[in-house]
């Protein structure tokens, strides 16, 4: 079992369990998007990134196809992402509000950035058992940042996954199941806070179901929380 999350992500950049996942994300690689013909992609499971000593963690869904899986870091080079910073940096939790590429000079602060899916799926859409064959990454993450008080979970599919791996490990005070919504605050344990959150995805950003006043707030009642 990984001690670190340097060794963690050694382990995550190498995985190969799910074959549908390598092929797709390995094609998306070789093939590329016109607008980005002169990069070399990533084309492997993206690792998560961040302040070891972070007291917050964002939970996403899995890397785009030409953000992430082009990248190689979290967020990084797509339209969810530009959000995304913005939001951190306006906050204080990143050194500043774009990235671009794994080599730019961001940090964050306080901050740690993982999903519950590492390879790029097709449609966007992992399967339940590519989500379970990632899940012990995410679990090991939250036995590895030991300081963590407050996770958001970034769209339906990442607060669910906090819920059933705080379940799984045993520190989860919960009595029933509780519903996504954005904005939604959850009492995980007498250390730990869940927040929900709607993603910054296109689909959410372009029809205004998710306004920027909107995740801002988000990150307004982790600070509180803290």
């Amino acid at each position: 079992m990984p001690s670190t999350l340097s060794s963690l992500n050694k382990q995550i950049i190498a995985c190969r369990k799910c074959p549908r996942l390598v092929s797709w994300r390995e094609e998306v690689a070789r093939m590329k998007t016109k607008r980005f013909m002169e990069w070399e992609y990533w084309g492997k499971p993206v690792p998560g990134f961040g302040d070891p000593n972070a007291h917050i963690l964002l939970v996403g869904l899995a890397p785009a196809a030409h953000g992430a899986n082009r990248t190689g870091r979290m967020f990084t080079g797509d339209e969810s992402g530009k959000w995304l910073y913005r939001a951190l940096y306006k906050a204080g939790f990143a050194s500043q509000r774009l990235s671009e590429s794994l080599n730019d000079s961001l940090q964050l602060i306080n901050c740690y950035i993982t999903a519950a899916c590492r390879c790029a799926p097709p449609d966007n859409t992992p399967l339940p058992k590519e989500k379970l064959n990632c899940r012990p990454f995410i679990l090991r993450e939250l036995q590895l940042l030991k300081k963590l008080r407050v996770v958001i979970g970034l769209g339906k599919i990442g607060f669910d996954t906090a819920v059933d791996c705080f379940q799984e490990l045993g520190l989860s005070e919960l009595k029933s199941r509780p519903k996504f919504s954005h904005g939604s605050i959850v009492k995980i344990n007498n250390r730990i806070t869940l927040i929900g959150s709607y993603h910054p995805s296109q689909q959410n950003t372009f029809t205004g179901k998710l306004t920027e006043p909107m995740f801002n707030s988000i990150f307004t009642k982790a600070k509180k929380l803290l």
